[in-house]
């Protein structure tokens, strides 16, 4: 029999299609169940009457509906996708997004031009009003109940490269500042050998108050995690130790330090709990931060208001009390609480449920490096950001699992966990549940830890996602 081959002639497309004939395909499970926790809750409805003042009603090219707009950057959070385009080109591409948009196969998606006009022409209070909304949906669960918060900041990569600087009293470049430098050394030509060395000769040459970048004054040089030296931003957390939900998110300059950063987030965190759960003032509020927070005016100004820090207080060694008798007791009253038992736990939640939003966030979540420029338009995207986490939240109290990779997850550990099940209950050899033992096989013995029986409902669950 011949081998078939395709012609090589050019296919003719149809003219007109059927709506009714056009390809479908099953929705993902994970944003199924999200659309019908948003629709019972009344998003769209909230977004549009949220939005009005935004739109004209009958001026300009067709709009983007506040509901699709804010799924879009929902999507940038569950999808890992850093960028508008990128966006963009995943919700065109796949069937199951197009469904959780609601875009149907005969419609186009909204082009990353269109999701950035939004994003500028919608303010920055109407997208924390969304975060707010979501948090709501969180207390309505009792999931977040306004517990101790954890304070931490961690910074992202500017969208400016360092290149591009220039003085600020002047206005020239970098490569003109050192080809100046050069002259006045006596190289009439310098190379560009000649001006690295002058450059790596020179010290504090990444000061931001001779330094700033043209089309992003707001990026600050500073030290990466990664120990690069780069333009970027600080993104500062306040997170719910008890739940894991972020309270509050604000974005500052990078070259802030955390003492000077802290008070906007704590103001910030007793707002967002005064909307969602009630907070009557700050005195309600225990912040639990790192010794990079530890200061004399930073412990007195929260002690005022009444805020109970559990601050970690770096080693001083003996200190100088005259003339700070307030400074004392808010210093010594914080030692005290941080070396108590709550303290200590408190601490240990601290690392655990605070620098899990920042992997989720911006490792997981795509945010590390912003394609953004401004405070302003990072605290947006953020804002929504921070807002699918705490969806997350809600989903894994629905369905067991906050993210829809982590479905393809659970379905590949109740295979394995099945698999070792199967392998177990084939030999007579069987260990007691929670016991190790050894199986024979084809004549070699080998250490099993027997696994718990499961049975079929709880398989389906988590597969399916219902």
């Amino acid at each position: 029999m011949a081998m078939g081959t395709r012609r090589k002639r050019r296919r003719q497309e149809s003219l007109w299609i059927p709506v009714a004939e056009l390809p479908s395909t099953a929705a993902h499970p994970f944003y199924q169940r999200l659309n019908a926790l948003l629709d019972d809750a009344g998003f769209d409805g909230f977004v549009e009457d949220a939005c009005r003042a935004f739109y004209a009603p009958t001026m300009g090219r067709p709009s983007l509906a506040p509901g699709i707009y804010f799924r879009l950057l929902l999507i940038g959070y569950f999808e890992g996708l850093d960028s508008e385009r990128g966006i963009a080109w995943r919700a065109a591409d796949s069937l199951a997004i197009r469904r959780f948009l609601r875009v149907g196969l005969d419609e186009a998606v909204a082009d990353h031009s269109t999701i950035s006009r939004t994003r500028r022409l919608i303010d920055v209070e109407t997208h924390r009003a969304v975060f707010t909304w979501i948090q709501q949906r969180l207390v309505e669960r009792g999931l977040m109940r306004g517990g101790p918060l954890g304070i931490d900041g961690t910074t992202l990569e500017a969208n400016a490269a360092l290149r591009s600087l220039v003085r600020r009293d002047t206005g020239e470049t970098y490569q003109d500042f050192l080809t100046q430098l050069a002259h006045a050394s006596g190289i009439e030509t310098p190379t560009r050998e000649d001006l690295a060395k002058i450059d790596k000769k020179r010290k504090k040459k990444g000061s931001n108050d001779d330094w700033t970048h043209p089309d992003d004054p707001d990026a600050a040089i500073t030290k990466m995690k990664d120990g690069r030296t780069h333009l970027a931003h600080k993104a500062e957390h306040a997170v719910d130790l008890e739940c894991g939900a972020i309270v509050a998110v604000t974005v500052q300059r990078a070259d802030a330090g955390d003492t000077r950063t802290i008070q906007a987030t704590v103001v910030m965190a007793a707002e967002q709990l005064e909307a969602t759960v009630g907070l009557d003032a700050p005195s309600d509020l225990d912040v639990v931060t790192d010794k990079g927070y530890h200061s004399n005016e930073v412990v007195t100004d929260l002690a005022a208001i009444g805020v109970r820090t559990y601050i970690s207080e770096p080693a001083r060694g003996r200190r100088n009390w005259k003339g700070k008798a307030a400074a004392k007791r808010a210093v010594y009253a914080n030692r005290r609480r941080i070396k108590g038992a709550r303290g200590q736990a408190l601490r240990r939640l601290r690392g655990e449920r605070l620098e899990r939003t920042f992997a989720h966030a911006y490792e997981t979540g795509g945010m590390r490096r912003t394609h953004l420029r401004g405070h302003v338009n990072i605290l947006k995207r953020l804002l929504v950001h921070a807002g699918g986490f705490n969806l997350g939240l809600v989903m894994r109290a629905l369905i067991g699992v906050g993210t829809p990779r982590g479905l393809q997850g659970r379905l590949a550990a109740l295979f394995a966990a099945a698999r070792t099940s199967l392998a177990v209950r084939w030999h007579d050899e069987t260990p007691p549940v929670g016991a190790t033992g050894s199986l024979d096989v084809n004549g070699h013995r080998h250490d099993v830890l027997s696994w718990p029986t499961m049975n079929r409902r709880e398989i389906v669950t988590c597969a399916t996602g219902c």
